[in-house]
């Protein structure tokens, strides 16, 4: 396995000016999917800026950029419905139900951006569960520092992807789904405990 660092965007700017992330990130190719590669090259600096989310690039022992993964905080409305007797018990760690709308709000960690670079390789530098394990190592520092437990994801409605992030090295579980109606896609919607 090789070695990887990652690095918040912010350190990066700070490092090698806000120029010199742009080019990096103006290389990033991510043909299985445009809209990260739009975000990374479009708005991922201006978000970190912003506090919005914030990039982390993944950079291999050559210095390349490999991957990036992005994370914010979110407040996320889980139905009561539809979800098992454990899921329900480990949710209420972090929520009370509300009989009202009988749906749990919970504040979690939100994996929003998560794609390899295509632009120098095949995508094969790194893992998919490799990618996972990085965004959980910052996760868990920032879990450590400011508490919470639940990690949340939208993936579009794949079966390889599914698959995928409920392997049993990501652990996450489908909890709902959301219709986007500006790119005309389903979403499932996906959580994790820590």
């Amino acid at each position: 396995m090789n070695a990887y660092t990652t690095v918040n965007i912010l350190d990066m700017i700070k490092g090698i000016g806000e120029d010199g992330v742009r080019l990096i990130l103006s290389d990033f190719s991510c043909p299985k999917n445009a809209e990260i590669e739009k975000f990374v090259k479009k708005s991922a600096i201006d978000f970190a800026k912003k506090k919005m989310s914030i990039t982390h690039l993944v950079i291999d022992e050559q210095g390349k950029l490999v991957a990036i993964f992005t994370l914010a905080h979110k407040a996320l409305e889980i139905g009561n419905v539809g979800i098992s007797e454990s899921t329900k018990k480990k949710i209420r760690r972090y929520a009370q139900l509300n009989a009202d709308s009988n749906s749990y709000m919970v504040s979690a960690f939100l994996i929003a951006q998560f794609g390899k670079d295509y632009s120098e390789h095949d995508g094969d530098t790194l893992s998919g569960n490799e990618l996972m394990e990085c965004a959980m190592e910052v996760l868990r520092v920032a879990q450590h520092d400011v508490g919470g437990g639940i990690v949340y994801l939208e993936c579009e409605d794949k079966p390889q992807l599914l698959k995928f992030y409920q392997n049993d090295n990501n652990f996450f579980r489908i909890f709902g789904e959301r219709y986007s109606d500006i790119d005309k896609t389903k979403y499932i919607q996906l959580l994790r405990f820590f």
